[in-house]
């Protein structure tokens, strides 16, 4: 087998989400369009793809752009000045009795979420 026809070979066996930009030019390239470099050049990735799952007939799911793959975060809870000052009297007594019991990572962390509440406080000004 020649190298050429190896590269070929293997490039078939990856899954087209998969491959690279430049990958997928050659293979938009082979398919026969009016205008082919220029539109094939101008593509991004995702356009490439769908151009080239239309060629071959597959059937395209909803492009799936990479800033919907993420996991949705839940809604910010907005606090008003009141609920934090109470946060942070509710995170003091915690820090004291943490102290009391000799537990100096949980009065280090109670340390650092009054010092947070404190910072969100003045921003709510």
């Amino acid at each position: 087998m020649s190298e050429e026809t190896k590269k070929k070979h293997h490039k078939e066996e990856k899954p087209i989400d998969k491959m690279t930009v430049k990958e997928l030019r050659e293979i938009a390239l082979e398919i026969p369009h009016e205008h082919a470099e220029v539109a094939v050049h101008d593509m991004n990735k995702e356009q490439l793809v769908s151009f080239i799952k239309k060629a071959r007939g597959i059937a395209d799911d909803a492009p799936v752009h990479h800033h919907e793959k993420k996991k949705k975060k839940a809604a910010k809870v907005v606090l008003t000045r009141q609920d934090i000052k109470a946060k942070i009297r509710r995170f003091k007594e915690l820090k004291t009795q943490a102290f009391g019991q000799n537990e100096r990572k949980k009065a280090a962390v109670y340390r650092r979420r009054i010092s947070r509440l404190k910072k969100l406080s003045r921003k709510t000004a």
